[in-house]
């Protein structure tokens, strides 16, 4: 077995790079560290998670087989400001409930339409 962080990266291409590093930006508190060729870099704060925006490919908002992918919070009263900070950055929520009481969960749309789930556990 190979020693890894864990899976840390998703590539997603995207209508407007700028646009959606303010989007995950204002709700997760993503950090551009770099650009060029039509990807913009960004990772999330404290942590090894990297998020490449890719204005150079075509399909920008389809999943291609991918479901979703998720953050995960650090508490789960957090649940409510989470699901605000994606409607005030232009996301819009798609559904919301609880694995079990006390680990909530939520399903948003970013702005190119890509699915993201919000948790605890």
């Amino acid at each position: 077995m190979v020693q890894t962080y864990g899976l840390t990266h998703i590539n997603l291409v995207v209508r407007d790079a700028d646009r959606s590093l303010q989007f995950y930006r204002d709700v997760f508190g993503v950090e551009e560290y770099s650009r060029g060729g039509g990807l913009l870099h960004a990772r999330t704060p404290g942590q090894h998670d990297v998020i490449t925006f890719d204005e150079g490919a075509a399909g920008a908002g389809e999943s291609r087989g991918i479901a979703h992918f998720g953050f995960r919070l650090v508490s789960p009263t957090d649940i409510d400001a989470a699901v605000e900070e994606v409607e005030r950055a232009g996301g819009k929520l798609l559904r919301r409930g609880e694995f079990s009481p006390g680990y909530p969960y939520a399903y948003v749309a970013d702005p190119d339409g890509y699915e993201v789930e919000i948790w605890f556990e």
